[in-house]
Parts: structure tokens; sequence; C-alpha cells
């Protein structure tokens, strides 16, 4: 192979990579790499999982097929018995605006050293992460859940 081309083959498979590891990964991907996972639940459980939902006394295995992995989880106590909640959440962009300084130290003409500052517009955009749905788990299995429809 030319050693010019393999920089740009090295870049190209690199551009591929990052690529796929940007894309979705939905419940029928979820199920392929956990088939016996997909197996232990019940026929009902298994149609749901297959259309990204859940339902009430499904196993914790089986909203990780529909929904993945929780971005947080916690612990409470209520009602007299124990239970835990996953949260699910996904970005909404903040945009903001501001004024910034800056100053710094170059070379002018003729090898003189001179310093720099000026006032700078610095338009930025933040993601914030916001909760989109909570299951709660009593003994392991769902006993309720809520989804968001917007963020507003």
């Amino acid at each position: 192979m030319n050693a010019e081309k393999t920089p740009c083959l090295a870049l190209l498979g690199l551009a591929v990579l990052l690529a796929a590891s940007c894309a979705p990964v939905t419940p029928a991907q979820r199920i392929v790499e956990n088939p016996q996972m997909f197996a232990a639940l019940s026929p009902r459980h298994q149609e749901l999982v297959r259309s990204g939902r859940i339902g009430k006394g499904m196993p914790k295995d089986g909203v990780f097929l529909a929904w993945g992995r929780p971005d947080r989880r916690a612990d409470g106590f209520r009602d007299g018995s124990a239970f835990e909640r996953w949260d699910f959440t996904a970005l909404r962009p903040v945009y903001y605006q501001g004024i910034s300084g800056y100053y710094g130290h170059g070379w002018g003409r003729r090898g003189h050293r001179h310093g720099y500052y000026g006032l700078g517009y610095s338009p930025t955009v933040e993601y914030v992460p916001y909760r989109v749905s909570s299951v709660w788990f009593r003994k392991d299995l769902v006993d309720s859940w809520e989804r968001f429809n917007s963020y507003r």
C-alpha cells in the first residue's frame, strides 16, 4: 500500500468508528446483544420491549431492554416498603451570549514585542440534562412509571 494513502485510510476508519458510536441504541439492538435476558421475559413483556414500551410487573431486565441503561438510580422507602427509582435523561440546549475581554503578548514588526487586547462577543451553547422519564420498582418489578412529553 502506498505510504501517502495510509494516513487518509486511518482517518477514514476513525471517522467511520466515530459515526457508528454516535448512532442511537434501539431496543432491537439491545435484544440482539442480550438474547438470554430477552428470552427470560414473559411473551407479553417481550412484545412491549420490542416496541420500546414497559408495563407494570416487568422486571428490571425488561426495562433495560426497552429503554436502556438509566442515567441515575435512587433507593427509598415509601408506604411501608422499599423501592428503587430509575431516571432517564436527555439533553436540551441552553443558549447564551456574553462579552469577554482578552489580553496577550505578541511579536510585531522588526521583532519588537507588544501587547494586544480587546473585547470579544461569545455566543455559547451548553447542553443541560433534564429528566424525561422515571420508573419505580418494588421487589425488582415495575410498580409505576412516568414519561414527560416535553421540557417546557
